[in-house]
């Protein structure tokens, strides 16, 4: 009979990875639209990028890096391709900086109070209403 393995200990989300065409046109996207803050202490790679910070420790890494995917023929909901899911505080005001933005976004369909858009690159990025 083989030994039962120790459970691993999971803390959480350290952060995902976007990959990005443009670093500056991105961090106007995440900082300036979406109100992120830069992690300043991010040590040189040998490529542009950024990280994100998202609250408790997470972030979002941000790579200009050549995208391996197409973002042609993907669904125009985001919640139907994969996504990054991030908690916020409140979601009209979260509405009211994409529609300012004229930044496309669709509700959850699932009746969840949550929202879809896509960032300049087509990474779908879903915004959940913590609770």
């Amino acid at each position: 009979m083989k030994e039962r393995l120790p459970a691993i200990a999971f803390r959480g989300l350290h952060h995902a990875s976007l990959m990005v065409a443009n670093i500056e046109v991105s961090l106007q996207f995440y900082c300036k639209t979406l109100g992120l803050d830069a992690d300043l202490a991010r040590p040189e790679m040998g490529f542009p990028g950024a990280w994100l910070n998202v609250g408790r420790g997470q972030q979002i890494h941000l790579l200009q890096l050549p995208n391996p995917d197409s973002i042609e023929g993907r669904p125009e909901h985001g919640g139907r391709d994969r996504h990054t899911a991030l908690w916020v505080g409140n979601l009209e005001t979260l509405e009211l900086h994409l529609k300012d933005a004229t930044i496309p976004y669709t509700k959850s369909r699932s009746g969840r109070a949550a929202i879809f858009c896509r960032d300049p690159d087509g990474n779908a990025i879903e915004f959940i209403q913590s609770i």
